[in-house]
């Protein structure tokens, strides 16, 4: 049974959920006929006092959010943030009521994460985009380059080959979104599918522009300086692939479980000895390949802010590992070795 109150005196954008019932966390019975209650302070909603009864000691948060969107489905459990203080971290979905630091009361603070989309759908969006992008340029589809040149083809074999190497790389990101990558959280903020398309899409346009340009130059030397680029470029892609899969192995399916990643017999794995996150470092180094491949402006400026990112995601990476594994490896560093 569920007890409501209307209190129309308070509005705001955040949210509360309050459970005053000692029974929540104990299992007993207070004796009270509003064995719990919660508040909700919402934009759009008058703040509501809700009792659910039914919680026990061992719910845990999934639980509560499940309990929470039978009331007000439009705040589904991907939606949601709970936690213990207004600016701590999420509670994760399998932490357990009665092992939380709360004593006979408990305090949970809810927060609208906003409208959601699954991490495999902003991935196959994000990265379908560039490669369909790229070949337009290439094929040189008509009010691009001109009409003289519609449907015309490079001369320069240079040009054909960074075409490969840009759909390989796309064709690869696709494939192990859907068969490789084991995603700890399974959606992300709608709104960041825009952010992030425009970052893809639009560098896509921009690389691909110059590099299928007509009069598009080969770089300063030649042949040599393609060949070595493709080396690397190859080699990174490689490596890359191989940190994917080894991390794959850590987390069985259906599993959230986090472990040490370790160096396997795949000598790409070896980097994992000094770095935290060897994928950023042949993400990057990838890249680095692709630029002295075609000697783009614009492929060398998509290296750079890659690279600035991929940075920031490895340091918090990195914290992430030394403040959970205490035995964590200690001369790693986040994406260069002895360096960064």
């Amino acid at each position: 049974m569920k007890h409501y109150e209307r209190d129309d005196s308070s509005r705001n954008q955040s949210s509360l959920w309050h459970s005053s019932d000692s029974s929540l966390l104990k299992g007993g019975d207070s004796g009270r006929k509003d064995k719990g209650e919660a508040v909700f302070l919402g934009q759009e909603l008058t703040s509501l006092r809700l009792c659910f009864p039914q919680v026990e000691p061992h719910a845990t948060i999934a639980e509560i959010k499940n309990l929470f969107t039978k009331t007000h489905p439009q705040w589904y459990p991907a939606r949601q943030s709970l936690r213990l203080d207004p600016k701590g971290k999420s509670l994760k979905d399998e932490d357990v009521l009665q092992k939380l630091p709360v004593g006979t009361t408990a305090t949970l603070y809810f927060r609208d994460l906003g409208a959601q989309i699954s991490w495999v759908t902003v991935f196959l969006t994000e990265y379908a985009g560039p490669l369909f992008i790229y070949l337009l340029f290439y094929f040189r589809v008509p009010f691009i380059y001109g009409h003289k040149y519609d449907f015309t083809s490079s001369r320069h074999t240079v040009v054909h080959l960074a075409c490969i190497c840009h759909s390989f790389h796309y064709i690869k990101r696709l494939l192990e979104t859907l068969f490789v990558h084991r995603f700890s959280h399974g959606t992300m903020p709608l709104r960041n599918i825009f952010k992030n398309c425009t970052y893809y899409w639009g560098f896509a346009a921009w690389m691909a522009y110059y590099i299928n340009h007509p009069l598009y130059t080969p770089p300063t030397y030649g042949a040599q300086q393609v060949k070595l680029a493709l080396a690397i470029f190859v080699i990174c892609q490689l490596g890359n692939f191989s940190i994917h899969m080894a991390l794959r192995d850590l987390r069985p399916a259906g599993s959230k479980t986090r472990k040490i990643p370790y160096p396997t017999k795949n000598p790409f794995t070896w980097l994992f000895l000094l770095v935290s996150c060897p994928n950023y470092t042949y993400e990057v180094g990838s890249w680095i390949g692709f630029a002295i491949m075609t000697q783009c402006l614009p492929v060398a400026l998509f290296s750079l802010v890659g690279f600035t990112q991929m940075t920031i995601w490895a340091k918090g990476k990195h914290r992430s590992y030394l403040k959970e594994f205490r035995d964590y490896p200690p001369l790693r560093m986040p994406i260069i070795p002895f360096l960064l």
